[in-house]
């Protein structure tokens, strides 16, 4: 069972994959994860950079396991793990909602203080990337650093692409896409 503090953390994380950062107050926040304000201070004392920050690793860390599990049968099986995560993601909220990680990542940076959500994500992203890396070298390929790069970059797009179109052509299409380059490499260095 999950912390008060956890469920402070999921209900952040899920509130920010439908409105973003600056569309969440901490008061939405906690009461999106039901939790009191004052207890939401308690356990984030610097309040929604730091909140924002754990909610965007708790997200990362979701992914991170199921990319990591699924890459050992591969990288095509992990893209395709990576990519079906995010489809479902968006259909299942109706278009409403896609990666928090993007959503704090594209956000300006707060005028005052440190932009520990912003740095949050770009270590998400890192994560990601590395994982594909890893997984794109054990198979031969020599330039795994930019396709990990593009994989990430292009998933990520598109899924705001499909909800802004409130439309999921943009993912299948980038799928097909990334699959086919990625067969390719992979089979070029057999």
């Amino acid at each position: 069972m999950a912390s008060s503090r956890d469920r402070v953390v999921m209900g952040a994380a899920d509130l920010i994959r439908r409105r973003g950062l600056a569309g969440s107050t901490v008061r939405d926040l906690a009461a999106h994860s039901g939790a009191p304000l004052g207890s939401t201070y308690h356990y984030f004392p610097r309040g929604k950079q730091q909140l924002a920050a754990e909610a965007v690793r708790y997200a990362g860390d979701l992914v991170s396991t199921a990319l990591a599990g699924e890459l050992t049968a591969g990288p095509v099986a992990g893209l395709r793990a990576f990519l079906a995560l995010w489809r479902q993601t968006v259909l299942d909220s109706d278009f409403r909602a896609g990666c928090p990680v993007l959503a704090v990542a594209v956000e300006e940076p707060p005028a005052e203080g440190e932009a520990e959500a912003i740095a949050a994500a770009a270590a998400v992203f890192t994560a990601w990337e590395r994982l594909l890396v890893e997984a794109l070298r054990e198979h031969g390929v020599a330039d795994a650093g930019p396709l990990a790069t593009l994989i990430v970059a292009s998933v990520e797009g598109t899924v705001a692409m499909c909800r802004a179109k409130r439309d999921i052509q943009p993912l299948d299409d980038v799928a097909a896409q990334l699959e086919q380059l990625l067969t390719d490499r992979l089979g070029s260095l057999g």
